[in-house]
């Protein structure tokens, strides 16, 4: 007679699987990584150890390193994923840009009084969204268009983030030029393939894993972190499960008394980190601790 016993998996990995497999420090994560910025990029660098990798959250943060000849310091690449659509992006690339540049002007000894101009790595934002067939390639979203007032008269000032348009069709020109990302792809279209068919969320993880350690995606990714990333992905079906249903309570929608009442309901169930209740609710990280704290005196 079948188990009726359901596998349990460890849902808090707080890294997203799109960072646990382009972010990591290991020897694949690092080649596959490599391979991303290129394609990306149109370069053709070799060395694995050049991607200085750093987070911030759930985005991954790549510049040189200080030994590769002229490439130094040039750029500051930021790559962040997006399961559902969020129109803030070219916002969020500002703030957690602003957030580098004092890290760099500080690890190079550089200030911003100083008589001489300072040189700062040029930016380049990239969004990883699963977005639908009828979509681009690839977009930009500008944070022009979300000032107040007239939009004609915005100003000189501009930042933008690119939009990369995450579909399983081989014949996208990323994926043809990025194998690990197209598996990548591959696989959350199999976890979505089988949602829509009505599996429940933990079968069709599993089977999206079982299937992928069939063909092969990712070498042997799958099969060595099968359990990691179906705690991954029960964690990230959790959060987005949480996102759309504050959207449609109308949790989201900038009042914040409903917001902290729904993450105080989703820190008692014990289910995403504090980083990730913040996100969804459109809270800072202080704000869910101190709610976090709160619930920890009253109990």
């Amino acid at each position: 007679m079948e188990s009726q016993e359901t596998t349990q998996y460890n849902r808090e990995y707080k890294d997203r699987l799109f960072k646990y497999i382009f972010g990591k420090d290991t020897e694949d994560s690092k080649k596959w990584r490599l391979q991303l910025y290129n394609a990306l990029n149109g370069t053709n660098i070799t060395d694995p150890d050049a991607l200085k990798i750093n987070t911030i959250e759930n985005v991954i943060y790549i510049s040189m390193h200080n030994d590769i000849s002229f490439l130094v310091d040039t750029e500051i690449n930021l790559y962040e994923e997006q399961s559902s659509w969020n129109p803030n992006m070219p916002l969020r690339g500002f703030l957690y840009f602003s957030i580098l540049y004092q890290l760099y002007l500080k690890d190079n000894n550089l200030s911003i009084l100083s008589r001489h101009k300072v040189m700062i790595p040029r930016p380049r934002f990239f969004v990883f969204y699963h977005g639908k067939k009828t979509d681009p390639d690839t977009w930009k979203l500008k944070l022009s268009d979300s000032f107040l007032g007239n939009q004609k008269e915005h100003g000189d000032f501009e930042w933008t983030a690119t939009i990369i348009n995450l579909r399983p069709d081989e014949n996208v020109p990323l994926n043809k030029n990025c194998t690990p990302l197209y598996h990548y792809v591959k696989f959350v279209s199999m976890v979505s393939s089988n949602m829509d068919a009505g599996m429940d969320k933990n079968k069709a993880i599993e089977e999206a894993v079982d299937e992928a350690i069939k063909e092969k995606l990712l070498d042997n990714f799958f099969k060595i972190n099968k359990a990691e990333v179906i705690g991954m992905c029960l964690t990230e079906f959790d959060e987005e499960l949480a996102k759309r249903t504050w959207r449609n309570d109308g949790y989201i929608d900038g009042r914040s008394e409903k917001a902290k009442e729904a993450a105080i309901n989703l820190l008692k169930m014990n289910i995403l980190s504090p980083e990730q209740i913040a996100q969804a609710a459109g809270l800072s990280l202080e704000e869910v601790l101190e709610l976090q704290k709160s619930i920890l005196v009253k109990a």
